[in-house]
């Protein structure tokens, strides 16, 4: 990079997709979307998602790359650029990534921890049933191991930042999107043939049971798209504001939909199936893979092979979405202050660490119970909560009213046919981005807050 800060880019078509699709799929897809399914009914759950991902989601993230690619600027100066009396929307955008990152490396550093202990031979240490608790809590050796583990993750992303996103990000993505197939498919095999009963676990995955339908289960599925899709965190806005004018939007948003959501699907049918058989169907959602899982994996044939693995493919995943938070958070420093790259790196290091910090005590020392809002995870619960419930449904609706009524939304659908490109979906696009996801989000939040506060219930 040189000394001023400028826009990196993404080399080509096929490095953008991978690049997105790495920051796409994450935790969301291997730890959020298999206890959501397992919690909403299972198969009903599968299919309502997949419905909304390929044309809610389609829709936001065609709007938000193309966003980005128009201006060339990261969410904070997006906006601006466009309109400067809504300057402040970015700037609420922003807050998003900077908000996540930070608990995300936490959850990162457990998985990490997890990865360690499992491939040293230690799988019978985490599968007792209160390792986990007391791990996070520091009853076991107090807060220095967790805060240990969250730091080396921090380090890991910040490390894969700091090559660049041409070097760094865009390689990364090549190799390990790739291997994320693979050990996904290879573990699930092995799953079918290891495991006695199993069928009846994909029959509740796979089987839509619609007496299992409620409001919940279409306010799971769309808080699931924020967090797998990385919509409304200001992600595909960066990594828009990279993206070449040769690169077809439609077909690269259409590409990285698909992929997170066969990823999202297959961990499903990776980890439900096995779970259910062996009795963890609802589990918490934190308490899937790292109470349940380990002890699915000891007590299957070859589970001491098999779990280091599953945590190895893990890794890799909140690696890659740690890594595209990372890179929104520090865009935001090198468009805003046009700073050099690196101190803005420097600088975003410093206040991931910092928020990280409360995320990591506040199962400890710190922790503290505000209801709802904290679900029982202090400040984790709370970043969680604020984040996924209230910010990114009222930036979405925002970015939706933005491109709809403020600027037009011609002025993205003209984006998007940039250099004679076809637009198969803009009449749905269109319709979509002014209506239907406005009110669908809408309806999202304010349910959402009603039914988090027991106002009544979704379910």
């Amino acid at each position: 990079m040189s000394e001023t800060a400028h826009r990196a880019s993404i080399t080509g078509k096929i490095g953008f997709v991978f690049a997105a699709s790495a920051s796409a799929v994450g935790l969301g897809n291997l730890w959020r979307f298999p206890y959501l399914t397992s919690h909403y009914g299972g198969g009903i759950f599968v299919i309502i998602y997949i419905i909304l991902a390929l044309t809610f989601g389609f829709s936001l993230m065609i709007a938000e790359i193309a966003l980005g690619r128009k201006t060339g600027k990261s969410c904070i100066s997006a906006f601006g650029d466009l309109c400067k009396k809504y300057k402040w929307i970015g700037v609420i955008a922003a807050l998003i990534p900077l908000l996540i990152v930070p608990y995300y490396c936490v959850i990162g550093g457990w998985v990490t921890k997890w990865f360690v202990t499992s491939a040293t031979g230690e799988l019978g240490t985490l599968a007792d049933g209160s390792y986990w608790g007391q791990y996070i809590t520091g009853e076991i050796s107090g807060m220095s191991d967790p805060t240990a583990w969250f730091v080396i993750f921090v380090l890991l992303c910040v490390a894969c930042v700091a090559i660049g996103v041409d070097k760094g990000i865009e390689k990364l993505s090549r190799i390990l999107m790739p291997a994320l197939f693979i050990m996904i498919i290879g573990i699930t095999v092995y799953e079918f043939f290891a495991i006695d009963g199993i069928m009846d676990g994909i029959n509740f995955y796979l089987n839509p049971d619609v007496s299992k339908l409620s409001g919940g289960t279409f306010l799971g599925a769309i808080s699931q798209i924020f967090y797998s899709m990385s919509l409304a965190m200001g992600i595909m806005i960066t990594y828009g504001s990279y993206m070449k004018k040769d690169v077809s939007i439609e077909n690269s948003a259409r590409n990285i939909g698909v992929i997170d959501t066969v990823v999202a699907i297959l961990a499903g049918l990776m980890i439900i199936p096995a779970a259910f058989t062996m009795g963890f169907g609802d589990s918490s959602g934190m308490g899937l893979m790292f109470v349940a899982l380990p002890q699915v994996f000891e007590g299957m044939p070859g589970g001491f092979v098999v779990a280091p693995i599953f945590y190895l493919l893990v890794l890799f995943a909140a690696l890659t979405s740690a890594v595209s938070l990372l890179e929104t958070v520090i865009s935001v420093f090198v468009d805003l202050k046009a700073i050099r790259r690196k101190k803005s790196i420097i600088i975003s290091t410093i206040l991931i660490v910092f928020l990280g910090f409360f995320s990591v005590m506040g199962f400890g020392p710190w922790y503290f119970d505000i209801g709802p809002f904290s679900q029982g995870a202090g400040w984790l619960g709370v970043f969680d909560s604020l984040t996924n419930s209230v910010l990114m449904p009222i930036i979405a609706i925002l970015t939706c009213i933005f491109i709809g009524y403020v600027i037009k939304v011609t002025v993205i659908t003209d984006e998007i046919k940039e250099g004679g490109m076809a637009f198969r979906f803009e009449k749905p696009f269109v319709i979509m981005i002014k209506y239907v996801c406005p009110v669908l989000l809408t309806f999202m939040l304010v349910f959402g807050l009603l039914d988090m506060f027991g106002v009544f219930s979704l379910y």
